[in-house]
């Protein structure tokens, strides 16, 4: 079991005014002092974007790269994404990293509303999906799409139309996925050989039940701790990683639970905590 980190699970996020943000050498730092040996870069322009000063920023921590996760406009038929994730993989070439996670963006800030695609900007989605699993595999890179809330990739309907209509794997967020109505043990076990990426998440299904019937935001539920230290809300982790283990799955198990900052938290507190309960299931299952 390969186990890694995500800046998001310490309030990292490319949302404008999602809360205080950390700095790269605090964050870094907490993550190797945890036991992690690898990270997903962050939003874009939190390490330097300069390949090589990107590389030599994990180097100098101790880390290992995952590779990036990468909000793309998809659907609209006037813009190529292929030049821009180019880009992006440039700093791949340097940094490290085999494992491109895209996810449909909506081109607005932000995961509380998206809009509803007709069936020819779903074509130019799907379209342009193939176009970047075969931009990713050209490169060695591991391309793999992100069901995300607030993205045009969200409900369960949103999901088996992409695994039909194109061949892009998929990333098995286990609390995105629950919270826009898809089961991930029940993914996991249909489409084993789609999945190719994994971010551990725990949902409070409660708040999530109050973000699907529109009774808050998506953000909000971030704030009232819609998730949860692995092991302690309502995915059935242990069988997804019983799942995945039987189906042969070799990739990494990234840590990254949604968090908003309210302040800066004094050194060693704040998300560290949820952070390390979450590592210590993650090995107990990998134990047993």
């Amino acid at each position: 079991m390969r186990i890694a980190g995500a800046p998001i699970s310490w309030g990292v996020c490319e949302v404008p005014d999602w809360g205080v943000q950390l700095a790269p050498d605090r964050v870094l730092r907490e993550m190797r002092e945890l036991g992690l040996e690898a990270t997903e870069f962050g939003p874009q322009g939190w390490l330097p974007e300069a390949p090589l000063e990107r590389s030599a920023v994990l180097r100098d921590a101790g880390l290992q790269a995952v590779g990036a996760f990468v909000p793309v406009l998809l659907h609209d038929a006037d813009h190529d994404p292929v030049p821009g994730v180019a880009r992006e993989l440039d700093a791949f070439d340097a940094a490290g990293g085999d494992t491109l996670v895209l996810a449909a963006a909506t081109g607005t800030d932000g995961y509380d509303a998206r809009p509803t695609l007709t069936d020819e900007q779903w074509s130019t989605l799907l379209t342009n999906l193939d176009r970047l699993v075969d931009l990713a595999v050209s490169r060695n890179i591991r391309p793999t799409l992100h069901p995300h809330v607030g993205t045009l990739v969200e409900t369960r309907d949103d999901v088996v139309r992409v695994l039909a209509g194109s061949k892009v794997p998929l990333c098995l967020d286990t609390g995105h996925l629950l919270i826009g109505g898809t089961d991930p043990v029940e993914l996991a076990r249909e489409y084993p050989d789609r999945i190719t990426h994994v971010h551990a998440k725990d949902v409070s299904t409660a708040i999530a039940e109050r973000v699907r019937s529109g009774e808050i935001s998506y953000t909000d539920a971030v704030r009232h701790g819609i998730y949860v230290p692995l092991g302690t809300g309502d995915v059935d982790f242990a069988t997804i990683v019983s799942v995945l283990t039987a189906a042969g799955y070799d990739g990494w198990y990234v840590l990254e639970q949604d968090t908003i900052l309210t302040e800066q938290p004094e050194d060693g507190a704040g998300p560290v905590s949820d952070v390390a309960a979450s590592i210590q299931y993650l090995r107990s299952l990998q134990a047993t």
